[in-house]
């Protein structure tokens, strides 16, 4: 079928709300790493979607942050802004559950935006009671002059057929922009990277996953083995003892966990070196943060 409509969808909202795992599930494949902890995507990840007579380009954005004291948090907030920007329609998630201060945030910058806005209300099957989300949306339908509400269940992928439908009436006419083939903008190298850092996010306490970014430096694709060898940066020596753990137990837990989906990724057999160096507070340092890809 010729693609008649076309565009960029930004998923924004605050962090840990689920765009992450919208974006997943509506591919049908994992493209942006996922956890429980605020703070893990840190970058603009595309995923590529056709439906119907449309290519959908969503794009998955760090969560907007109120605290900007670091050079960390000011990045994230710019990409996300600039994500905002270049979008031909937005979706705005949100929890069910709870209205938050970093959701307010994120309204108010959203009325700068002519932009078609979608209010996502994410995490209904939270909600036993669905009469329960009433009020919710009659609360928050006057929040921003919505082009639509769609209360989903990202993780149980409740409602996304809807979603999809309300997009692609809001996408501009245009040609196909990507191949068919092609789902995200990401490479495998990249893929890898982001697969370490997210079982680093799970295997480690409070506020260590945020000091933590993960470097390639050896990627050999070979017939029967693609070798890797990968650096964890920290800011600090004892970072650097708690993801090694005793006699190593915490380091090869992570690698063990990285090399299996990192082998579903590739499709391929691996075989994962890790090593843990320190960089002195390079989530604060605005160079630090360039020299390792954070533009």
């Amino acid at each position: 079928m010729t693609i008649t409509r076309s565009g960029y969808v930004a998923i924004v909202g605050r962090p840990n709300v689920g765009k992450s795992t919208l974006l997943n599930k509506i591919l049908g494949k994992k493209v942006s790493i996922t956890s429980p902890k605020p703070q893990t995507t840190r970058w603009q990840i595309l995923g590529i979607k056709k439906v119907a007579d449309a290519q959908i380009i969503y794009v998955d954005t760090p969560g907007i942050n109120h605290e900007e004291k670091r050079a960390m948090n000011r990045y994230l907030n710019r990409l996300a802004n600039s994500v905002i920007l270049d979008a031909d329609v937005i979706v705005f998630m949100v929890d069910a559950t709870i209205w938050r201060r970093e959701d307010e945030m994120v309204a108010e910058r959203l009325k700068t935006t002519d932009k078609p806005i979608i209010l996502v209300i994410n995490k209904i099957d939270l909600i036993k009671d669905k009469a329960a989300l009433l009020p919710v949306i009659d609360k928050l339908k006057n929040k921003l002059d919505f082009a639509a509400i769609v209360p989903v269940s990202a993780l149980k992928k409740d409602n996304i057929e809807s979603l999809e439908t309300d997009i692609v009436k809001l996408l501009p006419e245009g040609p196909q922009l990507f191949p068919d083939d092609q789902i995200t903008d990401k490479s495998p190298r990249f893929q890898v990277a982001e697969i370490i850092r997210e079982k680093i996010i799970l295997a480690t306490e409070e506020e260590l996953p945020y000091a933590t970014t993960v470097e390639i430096e050896q990627f050999q694709v070979g017939e029967k083995l693609t070798e890797i060898g990968a650096v964890i940066w920290v800011e600090r020596p004892g970072q650097k003892a708690i993801i090694i753990g005793t006699k190593g137990t915490k380091l090869k837990k992570i690698g063990s966990a990285a090399r299996r989906d990192i082998e579903k990724c590739l499709g391929a057999k691996v075989f994962l070196r890790l090593w843990v160096k320190v960089k002195e507070h390079w989530t604060d340092d605005d160079k630090a943060l360039r020299s390792l890809g954070y533009e």
